[in-house]
């Protein structure tokens, strides 16, 4: 893949404080890259400067091989932006929106109608169409605003804290659009720190604190440089006794434990530190299978995912 955003030793400062302090990453094209850190680590700054909404103190960011300092017409053309906080036009209904953003952006009139209700669909807001857009709920106008920043068909969206105050079931939503959305060959970068929309679904990711970039990579590959294991959770039916004898004997496995609040009275749960690579984990779970073992579920515990992006940022709010 090519890259598609590229980020060069960039700063911002306002007067004394160094919001955004030398930062240098690279996003592929076709990544979803999740931009992780704590309020006022420099998410915002960068991501407005980004859109060429905020000037760089110094250094550049390109997309698409543009520079936002030297063609930010052609950069603009390029992305779709979603700030953290919006304004919605309240006295429109939801097609009227779509169609006044359309219009901005130059779009024929004769087009403008056919791209509304095929932006309505992939929201899935058409039956809302006609709904003064101050009667969606909080997740609807996230939806909404996402169809906005498409109405341009843009190769590149950004996207501030889109699942922000968002409760569960919009968050879902939120992720499986971003992702349907990839599919169709966007690249992604959205700030986030809520951990498990990053566990979900990122490709890569950033994390920043106090204006530096202080890990990136896929997430095995920060989690490999982060963590010297990986916590694992392990559902068997039956056999605890034979279980726990062979992952003892396990070079990987260590800090073995049954686990507590069991809340399946049929499974038996057990947790361990695991220090080899996906490859061994696999060759693990072939060789309990082969031994008769009964297992029902094996994955990483998401907690994990926590004390990695803790051990990254001190101040990261989760």
């Amino acid at each position: 893949m090519s890259i598609i955003i590229e980020i060069n030793d960039l700063y911002k400062r306002y007067g004394r404080r160094t919001a955004v302090d030398g930062i240098s990453l690279k996003v592929e094209e076709g990544d979803i890259y999740g931009f992780v850190g704590p309020n006022g680590a420099g998410k915002t700054s960068t991501m407005r400067i980004m859109a060429t909404l905020l000037a760089q103190s110094e250094g550049d960011i390109l997309v698409g091989g543009h520079s936002v300092k030297d063609a930010p017409r052609q950069v603009r053309e390029k992305i779709g932006f979603m700030p953290d906080f919006f304004g919605v036009y309240n006295d429109m209904v939801v097609w009227e929106y779509l169609d006044f953003f359309s219009a901005c952006y130059e779009i024929p009139r004769e087009q403008r109608s056919k791209l509304v209700e095929d932006l309505l669909e992939l929201v899935d807001l058409s039956h809302r169409r006609n709904d003064p857009v101050e009667k969606l709920s909080r997740g609807m106008k996230q939806r909404l605003n996402l169809a906005r920043t498409l109405v341009h068909d843009p190769q590149v969206l950004i996207l501030d804290e889109p699942a922000s105050g968002l409760d569960p079931r919009a968050r879902a939503e939120i992720r499986e659009l971003l992702q349907e959305l990839a599919k169709m060959g966007k690249t992604i970068f959205f700030s986030t720190h809520i951990l498990a929309d990053v566990a979900e679904i990122c490709t890569r990711v950033g994390i920043i604190e106090a204006g530096k970039i202080v890990a990136a990579g896929t997430l095995d590959e920060i989690q490999q440089a982060l963590t010297p294991f990986r916590a694992v959770q392990l559902s068997i039916l039956d056999k605890q006794s034979e279980t726990m004898t062979l992952l003892e004997k396990t070079k990987w496995v260590s800090n073995l434990t049954v686990a507590e609040n069991n809340h399946s009275k049929s499974h038996i749960r057990l947790k361990f530190d695991f220090s080899g690579d996906d490859r061994a984990l696999s060759e693990l779970l072939a060789i309990m299978v082969k031994a008769g073992i009964p297992v029902v579920h094996l994955s990483e515990d998401s907690r994990n995912m926590e004390s990695v992006f803790l051990r990254a940022t001190r101040g990261l709010v989760t």
